[in-house]
């Protein structure tokens, strides 16, 4: 991962000239475990995007935000940090299209992939929230033009919403997504479910008896979309606009695939491991709860944002205070609550997802309490190691508690 390929000299200097060769004092947090942010989101960029004085786990911290897209070989990557239940910054970097030269901003937007699912998931809550059926109710009991074969496993304990969106449901599919070229003809989302030729994955099938073990599982997420979807009697792209993206005001968000003319002016396009040109601009995705939102890092820090609101007590957008504790609660096996992987990271717990879809890398992740939290979004298959070396500097920036010492036990006068 570490290995400096060769980059194309044009590509080189429009990073340069992008992101810039920014220099800055790197923070570390209080030994006392107290937080210490930055004194303004220029401090904390500034911090960010220059020289570390410590060199991390793989030394990437001599470098600069410019020289760590180098050597990753991502064209473009943008951010949003979220401190004190709001967006401190959001900034693009570097190139959104090498092909025409586009740059980063703000409003670029990018293949969430796999976030796709924890934003899906809130709509699955809202829908138990508005009495179209509980979280705990057999999948076949929501259903209308479709029914999942048992396989005998379901005999004393049937596959849920909750398992289907925490992956515990005992469906063993097993496989991501590789999405389609744009232009090719696309399964439906039963011939998704089913294996049809169209589709170039096999199909869903039970494996075990729900919540005996965890199992990632793309085509959990494919089943509830088509669940939901019916019983809402709408299309999956309109009811999360309706229900979840309009109400949190994700604005440049879209389940829509492919996506639209108006917003593919906007949209990032796919590089691979070295930076380059994957070939389409991007693939089309019809597992749209699984991973077919198109959208910013704004936007899905604004996402993170409503659900820290509400479970502080705030009114949410979406969910009740008591029902959007269901996407923070792990179930009981695995990591997983409804929709958002559940993490313990040093002193913090933590909710969030990551994403890889082809020529894209994103990550979300948010305080369960504190109200900080950050979503970066890469347009290249090499962008997750970029992701962790940014991810390490807020944290340590932020003085989060996932980089705090603990507290040493004992009394003091």
């Amino acid at each position: 991962m570490l290995n400096q390929l060769k980059k194309s000299s044009h590509l080189k200097a429009a990073l340069i000239t992008a992101v810039g060769l920014v220099s800055g004092c790197q923070e570390t947090p209080s030994g006392n475990g107290l937080r210490v942010p930055p004194s303004s989101a220029t401090h904390a960029q500034s911090i960010i995007e220059g020289v570390q004085d410590k060199p991390g786990e793989y030394g990437l911290g001599s470098l600069t935000i410019a020289e760590l897209m180098e050597r990753f070989e991502v064209p473009g990557v943008s951010v949003a940090v979220i401190d004190n239940f709001d967006i401190h910054w959001a900034k693009g970097y570097g190139i959104s299209d090498v092909e025409t030269g586009m740059v980063v901003d703000t409003a670029t937007m990018f293949q969430a992939a796999s976030i796709s699912k924890p934003v899906a998931a809130m709509a699955t809550v809202r829908a138990a929230q508005d009495g179209l059926f509980s979280l705990d109710d057999d999948i076949n009991d929501i259903l209308r033009s479709w029914s999942l074969d048992g396989g005998g496993f379901t005999d004393e304990r049937p596959v849920t919403p909750r398992g289907l969106t925490s992956h515990t449901s005992g469906l063993g599919d097993g496989f991501g997504f590789p999405g389609y070229a744009p232009g090719v003809p696309l399964p439906t989302t039963v011939q998704i479910l089913e294996g049809h030729e169209l589709s170039n994955v096999g199909p869903v099938f039970m494996e075990r008896e729900p919540l005996v073990f965890y199992e990632y599982s793309g085509g959990g997420v494919t089943l509830m979309e088509l669940a939901l979807s019916e019983a809402r009697g709408m299309p999956f792209e309109e009811l999360m606009s309706t229900y979840v993206l309009d109400p949190i005001g994700m604005s440049r968000s879209s389940y829509e695939q492919p996506i639209s003319e108006e917003n593919d002016r906007w949209a990032a396009r796919a590089h691979d491991v070295e930076g380059q040109p994957k070939g389409a601009k991007w693939h089309v995705y019809p597992e749209l709860a699984a991973a077919g939102l198109w959208t910013t890092p704004s936007d899905l820090a604004r996402f993170a944002i409503d659900v820290q609101k509400t479970v502080r007590g705030g009114e949410g957008a979406v969910l009740d205070r008591s029902l959007v504790g269901e996407m923070l609660r792990p179930v009981g096996v695995g990591p997983y609550a409804v929709g958002f992987s559940i993490s313990q990271i040093g002193e913090g717990w933590y909710f969030g997802h990551g994403g890889s879809n082809w020529g894209f890398r994103a990550r979300l992740l948010a305080h369960t309490a504190k109200g900080y939290g950050f979503v970066i979004m890469t347009n290249a298959d090499s962008g997750s190691g970029l992701i962790e070396e940014m991810s390490r500097r807020i944290q340590n920036a932020y003085s989060w508690d996932s980089v705090a010492q603990a507290v040493t036990r004992g009394y003091s006068r």
